[in-house]
C-alpha cells in the first residue's frame, strides 16, 4: 500500500504503522491464496511487479486465461 501522512510526527508515525499492518494482512492474504512462499510475495509486492495473464496463472493469482472464441486452441495449451 502507498500512502502520504502530514501533521504531528506522532500522526505520522500511527499511518505508517497502519500501512504496514495493512501490507501485512495483504501478503498474507496473497500467500494462503497463491500458494507461493511468503517471503516470496514479500519480495514480489515490496515494488511494481508486471506479469503476462499467463505468468499471474503460474503465479496463483488467476484460475486460468480467457481467450476470444477464435483462439480457443490458446486456452488448452495454459
Amino acid at each position: 500500500p502507498h500512502g502520504g501522512a502530514t501533521g504531528q510526527a506522532t500522526d505520522i508515525e500511527i499511518h505508517a504503522r497502519e500501512i504496514l499492518r495493512l501490507r501485512e494482512i495483504g501478503n498474507e492474504i496473497l500467500t494462503r491464496h497463491t500458494g507461493q512462499p511468503a517471503e516470496k510475495v514479500q519480495r514480489d509486492v515490496e515494488r511494481d511487479f508486471f506479469m503476462s495473464a499467463e505468468q499471474a496463472s503460474k503465479y496463483g493469482l488467476i484460475d486460468k486465461v480467457i481467450f476470444p472464441r477464435g483462439d480457443a486452441h490458446k486456452e488448452s495449451s495454459t
